[in-house]
């Protein structure tokens, strides 16, 4: 008996909300590692009470935040797209707030602004172009304004210090596109396999063989 094709029944939006729901995880974990690695740093960094009372509460403010939003999460309650963004711009918001304000080490003399990578690929992997190019185009002004409002970078300095600030950019910009790449590349082989049509792997493995073979195949 020949089987049926399956066809997709879902529509974008639909695809949109399971989207959000199904990658929620993956912005939750990435705001995990960015707390465990900050906690880490302050940890190691830190040599008196004093510092590590000032830095320390900049994490404690995520970790509350992603403690809220994992619980809902695991109780069945995940928040919706909007709330996500807004989570999600917090983050930029406390990462940009430890890159002006952490002690001794402000704008770009400030190591913490890996930060920025896992948060902008983790919402990059959830997100269609659109929204994932908002996002790392805000996060990309804000590690900017922060490196010229605390006086790291300026014209006046010359080329280096705007060279790195540069190359510091260019990655964050390529953690955006390199996750909405493989967010695309993932929904288009879930429309390809509900409607039953072959990946793309299988078509240019079909055209790359002899016409012979396609023929009987």
């Amino acid at each position: 008996m020949e089987q049926k094709q399956v066809r997709e029944v879902r529509s974008h939006e639909q695809a949109a909300l399971e989207d959000v729901f199904f990658g929620q995880s993956v912005i939750l974990w990435a705001r995990w590692s960015v707390i465990l690695a900050g906690a880490v740093l302050v940890l190691w960094t830190s040599k008196t009470v004093d510092q590590l009372t000032q830095t320390f509460p900049f994490f404690l403010v995520l970790m509350a935040m992603n403690f809220f939003l994992h619980g809902r999460y695991v109780m069945g309650s995940p928040l919706n797209r909007a709330v996500v963004v807004a989570a999600s711009i917090a983050d930029l918001v406390l990462i940009t707030a430890i890159v002006v304000f952490w002690p001794g080490h402000v704008g770009l003399n400030n190591q913490f602004f890996v930060l920025y990578y896992p948060v902008v690929f983790a919402f990059a992997l959830v997100f269609p172009r659109r929204i994932e190019a908002a996002y790392t185009v805000l996060a990309m002004l804000a590690y900017t304004a922060a490196c010229f409002a605390r006086g790291t970078v300026s014209f006046a300095h010359g080329a280096p210090d705007l060279k790195v600030l540069l190359m510091r950019l260019i990655v964050i910009a390529a953690m955006g596109f390199l996750g909405n790449y493989y967010f695309r590349i993932q929904r288009d082989r879930l429309r390809r396999v509900s409607q039953g049509t072959p990946s793309a792997l299988e078509e240019l493995k079909t055209s790359l063989q002899p016409a012979g073979r396609r023929a009987h195949s």
